[in-house]
């Protein structure tokens, strides 16, 4: 067994990378049955998503600013959070009646997911260290799949109760756990990293090639989980307008979130020819026009919008794996951990107020809350505008 996966490292690494993840999202994947079962209402749900996402961002601290991510194996610390993970995802369903228990809960997840996506990348550069943008394609594609798993999970169990879905999360984290334990750390850095400052990943920032990168990377995030947060809400309405059946915004939602895999890989496939810079500044352009347009059309048919929807989908995390390639081949590479982490909680810390702005706005501004998106992709596109690296580097 142990061989087989040596022998396909970064096969590995993504499927954990999909199991691990789909803790991420997995209340967001039965909301609406927590609505009608315990009252569950739009701004609770962004409420639980927001301290998911407060959980990463402190975990991604806690692990760079104490220099975890490059003491310890990285596929230790990967497996040991996605089995605590698992077990606290499961305990949501004991605190559902009560949302301060749950969004403790969600946070706790969070603090795991920490010990999960940095730390995959950290695995893929240490197992293929050429062509990250193209390997790290792979990665983010299995992070978007994973995010998007919950709600195909719903929809694969619409005539059992809600729980089930948590609880294959859980099952999946924890055969993630058990793939990547096994794995171990690939040859081509270092299994750990001894002493360090505190904050040694914020020195990553005086490299002007990462500066950039990251700046892109905030810019995206502030993007890509509120329009992630927002989808069963914009899949809905346009299913109200065709008189669809509910049911179907879980298999919907699922395929507007999914589609960003193929957009990851077809991303990461580009990027060995044309750059990974290039690549990320074409993809957040794409994303960013969506941002301004797509309220500007809100009574087009919605078929269109379904359409756009996935076209959307497409494209907004497609640069994410590029930035972090960016991010990879100009950080300092005995702390590359430290810095990736840092990186991701600062940018996970831009969702936060994102995804608040689009859930508390949506019930009175509608289709216009997307504009609040906006202002990331700008970011993302002034700070890359100019900044090339040549194909073949990332």
């Amino acid at each position: 067994m142990i061989s087989l996966l040596t022998r396909h490292p970064l096969v590995t690494i993504v499927i954990a990378q999909l199991f691990g993840t789909s803790l991420w999202f997995s209340v967001n994947g039965v909301g609406l049955a927590l609505h009608e079962a315990v009252g569950l209402s739009e701004s609770d749900l962004g409420l639980l998503t927001i301290a998911v996402q407060a959980g990463f961002i402190t975990g991604t601290l806690t692990i760079a600013t104490t220099g975890l991510a490059d003491r310890v194996r990285a596929s230790t610390l990967f497996a040991a959070s996605a089995v605590v993970g698992a077990m606290i995802n499961a305990a949501f369903i004991l605190a559902v009646e009560s949302v301060s228990i749950g969004v403790l809960l969600r946070f706790l997840t969070g603090l795991c997911l920490a010990g999960i996506y940095p730390l995959g990348m950290k695995l893929v550069v240490s197992w293929t260290p050429t062509h990250a943008g193209a390997a790290l394609g792979w990665l983010v594609g299995m992070l978007t799949l994973g995010t998007a798993s919950p709600h195909l999970l719903r929809g694969v169990t619409l005539s059992l109760p809600w729980q089930w879905p948590l609880l294959l999360a859980s099952c999946l984290a924890l055969c993630a756990a058990a793939m990547i334990f096994r794995l171990g750390v690939g040859p081509h850095l270092p299994a750990t990293a001894k002493g360090g400052r505190p904050w040694a990943g914020l020195l990553a920032f005086q490299q002007r090639g990462f500066r950039s990168a990251a700046l892109g990377y905030f810019g995206h995030c502030w993007e890509l989980y509120a329009f992630w947060t927002l989808t069963p809400f914009l899949v809905a309405r346009e299913l109200a307008r065709l008189g669809a059946a509910p049911g179907s915004i879980a298999w919907l939602s699922f395929a507007v979130i999914a589609v960003g895999m193929p957009g990851c890989v077809l991303a990461g496939r580009a990027s060995r020819r044309y750059g990974s810079a290039r690549v990320a500044f074409i993809a957040l352009t794409c994303s960013g026009a969506l941002c301004l347009l797509y309220p500007l059309i809100g009574g087009a048919p919605p078929l269109l919008l379904l359409a756009l929807l996935l076209v959307w989908g497409f494209s907004v995390i497609a640069d994410s794996a590029q930035f972090s390639a960016l991010a990879s081949a100009t950080a300092p590479s005995a702390r590359l951990g430290s810095a990736l982490a840092m990186m991701n909680a600062i940018g996970f810390a831009l969702t936060i107020p994102a995804i608040a702005l689009v859930t508390s706005l949506w019930a009175t501004q509608g289709l216009s809350v997307l504009w609040w998106l906006l202002p990331g992709p700008v970011l993302g596109l002034t700070a890359m505008r100019g900044v090339w690296i040549p194909a073949g580097r990332t």
